[in-house]
């Protein structure tokens, strides 16, 4: 509802309404306390209305209000009042650029100091982790004194629902806005900037707001939007497909512009600007003539200025290249004058499952890893940067997620059991320093003999190392969104530690101390991140190193360990990408200034069949980067989810099962495809498709690919399609995206009927199936603390929607289980428990129903299930239509990916 002149918000007297938009209105309002004129939006009903998303907005916006640069326009605050929660801002005068932009192109003199000035905001935003995700004219205002003013930074991303399963709502601009979706000129106004990773709803980076900003300095050049059409989808289209009119640029564009403007907008990320601060600096040298000279004397001082905290830093480090020490022990260890580069590869036989877990020790001589072997138990394997062997450390069986060593390089903590224990690098039984009251995230070891860590939803413990009860360091705030604390890393003091703020969205690297008490009332949050951090001490000096992963790159920053405060600029390490498609990523770092990173990459999986004793019966297709697959209801054809490239999305292949060749089934090449399911008759598919940077919505499409796919369900939150009903008219499907974890909905395929939700609870159900007669589902669910296998009636009426049923339930599995299927004459029902086993259950209807005991049929090549395994590629599988086979995804173990080893690598930054 609009509000008229004269409305009163707490201190705050509106005097008009100067904007509409996807991300609310926008009102010219009067501080009566402070006497100034500000701008207050007004949250869209769909964020106030809503407690989860107004506190994670309100986290957001805080994250945002620490913005404080000239070229960005300013958050004062949240008011709440009579209702209306609005985020009021720095009220800036002036057209926006979309306006000056209407009027013509602008002239070179005009448009490289506003480019200058915009990619100053961006850059400094981006050192803060902070991504606009929205940028375009509109969003950009030029005052009279010709000062650019930046709006909206990052709020694309506060306003979206919080769903921890979906990318696409976090990263999407405002197109997915649901006041934008009937304003059909706005829209094109945000999609004609989007970057194509955001048009296929894929993850974004800072590398996104630089071709936002290519598109931004083209239209103010040419006068023309560079990626346009008549609609949205001919807009988004362009933006994934076409380029750009490079004749409508004026011809005295000076070339290094125009070189950076195909840099700008290139699709593929890899070859994109990677950072918006080159943009400004060919953009400074091209407005100043700089970029003809061969040295530039201004250029030689700025750049000096900005590295001046850099070299000063690498100065000392070089210092004790060849002399380099590690604080504890006072050793030496001589270290090159350049860095330098090696790989450990793992072994081919026997072949090595590495988990991810892993640890280099504090004196750089020696790597501890988990993996497992082709017994499938994972355990700790150690190898000496000195050797070429890698052996198994006896004692470790069972790692779990923690690894670390202690001080002196002698000893490793580890996680076993629901334990932790501590061994010696030269074998022997384990001791048992503690009972872990949590899954445990990172470890730290002093030495004065504590150890610290990080839980799954818990604050940082501590524990003396020769054993006892672990008591809390820190508490978890929920004013701050706070889920977790993890990966601590103590200091060089051996009393304070630098660990991770995890608020499931985002984290924040913070400092602690052994002295303080746990209310956080000592702790500094800073460096944005979602995974670190390591810190590499400086000889002779206060000062540090910090180490932390941004988005897949290594970086580093200045550190004042005495100050506790960052006292410079970060800078790459590792351009990386460190990890895999998501924001995950491995490093470790001694203090000699030796460097460890790994990278899994795609995992090649191979699609293979195994009896019911577990014997391999033969594989089907070669070795691919499979993520799920589904047999046909007659089992001569399956659909295999295929990842084309590592930041490209899925694509659904068509698998003849008689011969082993498959085709690609078209779908949308413009969209990320995946988990198709098969109709009784084997006639059509519904799948999951990420469209236009929307949502994981459902399409249904006709086997012979005649024709084009049909939109099924299509709404705000994520889908993934689970089970096709056997009468053909329901289909079962995941949502996510509400406030709970995930629910299981039905929709009616006939009649156009709106979906109902089948079970809606405060936990996560997944995995449902209808039974080969239609009367029940089996599911997953985490309602008793873990995951268990249930099943539960259904019935439908004549239009396929879910009757309301007597919500009695019959728990299946007895130690845990997901990944229910039903045999398909419905006497049995198989599973697999939590340590990777497949199960089978005996199961009779009538006149009741009534589960057998689960049995064992064998032990798959996954090993223990752990916390993550429950996804993992050979988690997905399916028993034959006769019931004496099952097809399973088993990842190939040959040729695991190599850990790479840096030497010196401080030496890098002088880069």
């Amino acid at each position: 509802m609009p509000l008229h002149p004269g409305t009163r918000l707490g201190p705050y007297e509106v005097t008009a309404q100067i904007g509409v938009g996807g991300m609310g209105e926008v009102y010219r309002a009067t501080d009566t306390n402070l006497k100034r004129s500000v701008a207050l939006k007004v949250l869209p009903d769909s964020v106030a209305g809503d407690p989860e998303r107004l506190a994670r907005f309100q986290r957001e916006a805080e994250v945002l209000a620490a913005l404080n640069h000239p070229n960005i326009a300013h958050i004062h605050g949240l008011e709440k009042s009579a209702g209306i929660t609005s985020l009021v801002m720095e009220l800036v005068e002036g057209p926006t650029l979309a306006d000056r932009i209407a009027s013509g192109p602008i002239a070179l003199e005009e448009a490289l100091p506003t480019a200058i000035q915009i990619a100053e905001a961006l850059e400094a935003a981006h050192a803060l982790g902070i991504i606009h995700r929205d940028l375009k004219p509109a969003n950009i205002k030029v005052r009279s004194d010709g000062v650019v003013k930046v709006l909206d930074f990052g709020l694309a991303k506060a306003l979206e629902p919080a769903s921890a399963l979906s990318r696409a709502a976090v990263d999407s601009p405002t197109i997915t806005s649901p006041a934008m979706m009937t304003r059909t000129g706005v829209i094109l106004g945000t999609a004609a900037y989007m970057s194509p990773e955001q048009a296929k709803g894929r993850t974004t980076d800072t590398r996104s707001d630089v071709w936002a900003f290519g598109c931004v300095l083209f239209e103010m050049l040419s006068g023309k939007i560079a990626f346009g059409g008549a609609t949205v989808t001919e807009t988004l289209a362009a933006v994934i497909r076409a380029e750009p009119d490079w004749s409508q640029l004026p011809a005295d564009t000076p070339p290094p512009v125009r070189s950076l403007l195909r840099r700008c907008l290139q699709k593929d990320l890899r070859h994109r600007v990677q950072a918006i601060g080159d943009a400004r600096i060919t953009l400074e040298e091209a407005l100043t003539g700089a970029a003809d000279a061969p040295v530039a004397a201004a250029g030689r001082e700025a750049a000096w200025r900005r590295l001046l905290p850099w070299a000063l830093l690498s100065a000392t480090v070089l210092a004790f290249a060849g002399l380099a020490w590690v604080r504890e022990g006072q050793r030496t260890t001589t270290i090159p004058a350049q860095p330098v580069r090696l790989q450990i590869p793992m072994p081919s036989r026997p072949p090595l499952r590495v988990s991810g877990l892993f640890a280099l020790s504090p004196d750089g001589q020696q790597l501890a890893f988990a993996a497992s072997s082709s017994d499938g138990i994972p355990r700790i394997w150690l190898r000496a940067l000195s050797s070429l062997e890698i052996r198994p450390l006896a004692g470790t069986e069972g790692v779990g997620t923690l690894l670390f060593w202690s001080p002196d390089s002698r000893f490793i903590a580890f996680d076993s059991g629901g334990r932790l224990q501590k061994i010696g690098v030269a074998g022997g039984p384990a001791d048992t320093v503690c009972a872990l009251p949590r899954t445990p995230v990172g470890g730290s070891w002093n030495k004065t003999g504590v150890m610290i860590f990080g839980q799954f939803g818990g604050p940082i413990m501590q524990v003396p190392a020769r054993g006892g009860t672990a008591t809390p360091l820190t508490a978890l705030d929920a004013a701050t969104g706070d889920v977790a604390h993890n990966m601590p890393a103590f200091l060089p003091d051996d009393r304070h530690f630098v660990y991770l703020h995890d608020t499931g969205t985002d984290g924040a690297i913070s400092t602690g101390s052994l002295d303080a008490k746990p209310d956080g009332q000592d702790t500094r949050r800073f460096s944005v991140t979602m995974f670190g951090a390591a810190y590499l001490p400086v000889a002779d000096s206060n000062s540090g190193l910090l180490l932390y992963l941004r988005r897949g790159t290594l970086m580093a920053q200045p550190f004042d360990e005495r100050r506790l405060e960052l006292s410079g600029d970060p800078a790459p390490v590792v351009e990386g990408p460190i990890g895999n498609f998501y924001d995950s990523g491995l490093f470790s770092a001694s203090r000699n200034g030796t460097l460890t990173y790994w990278s899994p990459g795609n995992v090649q999986s191979q699609l293979t069949w195994f009896d019911a004793q577990g014997k391999i019966l033969g594989t089907i297709g070669g070795l691919g980067a499979y993520e799920d697959f589904a047999l046909s209801p007659d089992g001569t054809q399956a659909f295999l989810s295929k990842r084309i490239h590592e930041f490209e999305g899925s694509a659904v292949w068509l698998l003849d099962m008689s011969r082993g060749t498959s085709t690609r089934f078209e779908l949308d090449r413009t969209a990320y495809n995946e988990k198709a399911i098969w109709s009784p008759d084997g006639h059509k598919v519904i799948f999951g498709s990420a469209r236009a940077g929307q949502n994981m919505n459902l399409y249904q499409k006709t086997i012979s690919g005649s024709a084009d796919s049909e939109a099924l369900v299509t709404s705000s939150d994520w889908k993934s399609p689970l089970s096709w009903s056997p009468d053909g008219r329901s289909v079962l499907y995941l949502s996510v995206g509400g406030k709970t974890k995930g629910d299981m909905w039905v929709a009616p395929l006939g009649n156009h009927r709106a979906p109902v939700p089948f079970l809606q609870t405060a936990f996560d159900e997944r995995d449902g199936e209808f039974s080969p007669d239609g009367r029940w589902i089996a599911y997953a669910s985490n309602e008793s603390g873990r995951d268990e296998v249930y099943v539960r009636p259904f019935s439908s009426d004549p239009s396929g929607t879910p009757l309301p049923d007597s919500g009695n339930k019959w728990i299946i599995s007895s130690e845990g289980g997901v990944r229910p299927k039903w045999k398909k004459d419905g006497t049995e029902l198989y599973y697999l428990d939590l340590d990777g086993k497949l199960m089978a259950a005996s199961v009779t209807t009538r006149p009741v129903f009534q589960p057998g005991v689960p049995r064992l049929l064998f032990q798959t090549r996954s090993g223990s299930a752990g916390a993550n395994w429950a996804g993992s590629a050979d988690a997905h599988w399916a028993p034959s239509p006769d019931g004496k086979r099952f097809l399973f995804l088993v990842p190939e173990t040959q040729g695991a990916a190599p850990f790479t080893v840096v030497l010196n690598w401080p030496a890098l930054l002088q880069k």
